[in-house]
């Protein structure tokens, strides 16, 4: 069949063409025949992808799109949504995953056959898999639970509690929970069916599971305020804290994260439950894509409808929702999950720890990611008391700001262990990482993040307490936190850093600002010489384009794709002239990597910036709203290039306004056509200019170190006024 119902944006018919949305515009002004919208808005029209393929390919305008993009448009595209597309790539690709003669045998065929057949094969590798997955037409709630599948028609009373509440105290239940995934009929799979047959040919060059990670990265990215992500070194992280479990559970399993990042072993156990079915049926598809566990899976409410009431899990994660108000307060004031109190109103986090606990076996380890207030609000505090005085609450550590959105409040982990005795005299470990936050935007460092915590962690697992590192970490006696307070922040409990610390840190501040300095009036450009007025005539110019055109430089753009954890040079690291900061959605994606002698430009934002790429950062992965520029070494100098695109009035003749934005157009940009020898003869001032400018970069970020050291160590007591 026809892919006639995928649409695709003037964006997407861009990328099609390999041109700018302009060009787009244009088309659909100047030729009467150009496809009509199909969808979307008056400002934001979408197309059927099948007729505007073949007008290009009409008008000879069709470029060699690659595979990976065609599939990325047809999702992105989909008739049902991108998630219904999502869904249903990620089923095919656990048949083709687990079953590729399958796949070939159903998907020799028509279009009609396939959506015919695979229902019965996605059923055959599905149900193994992920527990639970509810056959067309029915939804065996048994199954949520990680039971036996049963071919009865499910039961119309809800999910058991744990405990049943008193009858007079038993509340409206919620929505009982649901299997996370549901096998799709023939008649919705058939418009998918276009789709996935670009996604096998996909997987067949690159893989079952990187393509599924590639296009599900894809959809992340590209509805960032949508999902709340946990990031993979934040993950990892909080899965080593709980070690190897053979059970784990998260209740807020969001994309899966945090499930994906737990060490293998071969008797494991995956649970998850989302609120959101479609965040619940990706995360199935990732997880069992990911390993051979099996992975049971629901989507519902947990604290209203747990979809586990039975479950007494080795290891619990969980990243919840901060700062909810309706998260059931008025309904489940008798719920037997509240052992340390009943949370109020505003402490919805209180809830999610002691749903936590509650899943757990005696001695089962938690981890949790919390938002600072929750160690600290008066409201809490009752519940904070009776968690450190039975043993429950382990460790409370503070990330630095950046660890995961929102990126500029530092967040906490609390560990949590279900008391299996009791301990005669507990104590709280309390660490702080906060030293470890990055400049810029480019996140903590993590690797300094995960050995200061996970050394605290084991030795104070291990031995009952830790030697104190003061300003990082430190074992407090319980009865110390007990006051009327209950304030579990470890800022306020750990004592300051030593005077070693803070005054010799500060004294090789001053040692290098003073380098710095040194270097900065050696790098000042000699006082500037006029140029006589008989010799200014305006040199001839040319452009970008025009060079790209004649093969003197190429040009790239920054994408969305990349290897995980590659370092990525983002617009935010050219404009400050930084080490690359980003990170990339795991992806297969073939990224632009930067080589020595690059020129990178920053699109957006309206600054006359132009980066050269050193050997420091070359290989890093070019970021979005960045071009780079590739010159031949042959025809053009690289600081010569870059500084003459630095010029504030050529930026200004190549950018465009729109009412809150400035776009660059670098093909627009112009440079003087020059020989190669005056070209090295302004790229030799422009290098020595650029050396001057980061001297002076360098020189006010240690001044500003220095100055703030200053203040904190006369305010803090270690540093003395003279």
């Amino acid at each position: 069949m026809q892919d006639n119902a995928t649409e695709v944006t003037a964006a997407g018919i861009a990328r099609l063409a390999g041109v700018g949305r302009a060009a787009v515009s244009n088309w659909r002004r100047r030729h009467a025949d150009f496809p009509r919208p199909v969808g979307g808005t008056e400002t934001s029209p979408a197309f059927a992808l099948a007729e505007v393929e073949e007008w290009l390919r009409r008008h000879r305008k069709l470029a060699e799109v690659p595979l990976k993009e065609r599939v990325w448009q047809q999702l992105a595209g989909h008739p049902d949504g991108p998630v219904t597309a999502l869904v249903h790539a990620g089923c095919a690709l656990l048949l083709i995953h687990d079953r590729p003669p399958v796949w070939l045998d159903i998907s020799s065929g028509t279009d009609e056959r396939l959506a015919a057949l695979l229902p019965t094969a996605l059923d055959e590798v599905l149900t193994p898999r992920v527990p639970g997955t509810a056959r067309p037409g029915r939804t065996d709630r048994s199954r949520v639970n990680g039971q036996n599948p049963v071919n009865t028609q499910p039961a119309a009373t809800p999910v058991t509690p744990a405990t049943p509440a008193t009858p007079a105290t038993q509340a409206t239940p919620a929505t009982p929970p649901t299997p996370a995934l549901a096998i799709p009929t023939a008649p919705r799979l058939l418009p998918s069916v276009p789709l996935l047959r670009g996604v096998a040919e996909l997987a067949a060059d690159r893989g079952a599971r990187p393509t599924f990670e590639f296009l599900l990265g894809r959809h992340l990215d590209a509805n960032p305020r949508q999902y709340t992500l946990t990031p993979p070194d934040l993950a990892g992280l909080m899965a080593a804290l709980v070690g190897t479990p053979a059970t784990v559970l998260d209740p807020s399993c969001g994309t899966g994260a945090l499930l994906r990042a737990v060490a293998d072993r071969p008797d494991r156990r995956l649970h998850a439950q989302d609120s959101s079915p479609e965040l619940a049926a990706l995360t199935a598809l990732r997880l069992a894509l990911h390993t051979r566990a099996p992975v049971h899976a629901a989507a519902g409410d947990t604290l209203r409808a747990d979809a586990y009431p039975g479950l007494r899990a080795d290891a619990v994660l969980c990243h919840p929702p901060f700062n909810e108000r309706n998260w059931g307060h008025d309904d489940l004031a008798y719920d037997p999950r509240w052992e340390y109190g009943f949370p109020a109103r505003t402490e919805s986090e209180l809830a999610w720890v002691q749903h936590a606990l509650a899943r757990l076996r005696d001695g089962g380890t938690a981890v949790l990611l919390m938002p600072p207030a929750v160690a600290s609000r008066r409201s809490g505090r009752r519940i904070r008391a009776d968690l450190l005085r039975r043993g429950a609450l382990r460790a409370v550590v503070a990330l630095p700001a950046g660890a995961a959105p929102p990126y500029s409040v530092p967040l906490h982990l609390w560990v949590l262990r279900r008391p299996d005795r009791t301990h005669a005299q507990p104590e709280l470990l309390l660490v702080d990482a906060g030293r470890f936050t990055a400049e810029g935007r480019g996140g903590p460092d993590w690797p300094g993040v995960r050995e200061t915590v996970l050394d605290a962690w084991g030795a104070f697992d291990r031995d009952g307490g830790v030697e104190e590192r003061p300003g990082v970490a430190r074992s407090v006696p319980v009865i110390e936190l007990l006051d009327d307070d209950v304030d579990l922040t470890p800022a306020r409990r750990l004592p300051p850093p030593t005077d070693t610390d803070g005054a010799g840190r500060l004294a090789d501040v001053r040692a290098r600002l003073d380098e710095t300095l040194r270097l900065t009036a050696e790098l000042a450009p000699p006082p500037a010489e006029p140029v006589p007025s008989a010799a200014s005539g305006r040199l001839p110019l040319t452009t970008v384009g025009e060079l790209a055109r004649a093969g003197a430089l190429v040009m790239r753009t920054g994408g969305h794709g990349g290897r995980a954890r590659v370092p990525v040079l983002t617009d935010h690291d050219v404009l400050a002239g930084t080490a690359p900061s980003g990170t990339l959605p795991e992806s297969e994606e073939e990224p632009v990597l930067t080589e020595p002698g690059d020129v990178v430009l920053p699109v957006l934002g309206g600054g006359a910036v132009a980066r050269v790429v050193d050997e420091a950062t070359a290989g890093a992965v070019l970021g979005r709203n960045l071009v780079l520029l590739r010159p031949d070494p042959a025809a053009l100098d690289a600081w010569f290039l870059a500084g003459f695109l630095r010029g504030t009035a050529n930026h200004r003749q190549a950018s465009s306004y729109a009412s809150t934005a400035t776009r660059l157009d670098v093909r627009r940009l112009q440079l003087p056509r020059l020989a190669p020898d005056e070209q090295r003869r302004y790229g030799e001032r422009f290098h020595a200019l650029d050396a001057f400018e980061g001297a002076l970069r360098e020189a006010g970020r240690l001044g500003e170190q220095l100055v703030r050291g200053m203040y904190d160590g006369l305010t803090d007591g270690t540093i003395a006024p003279d």
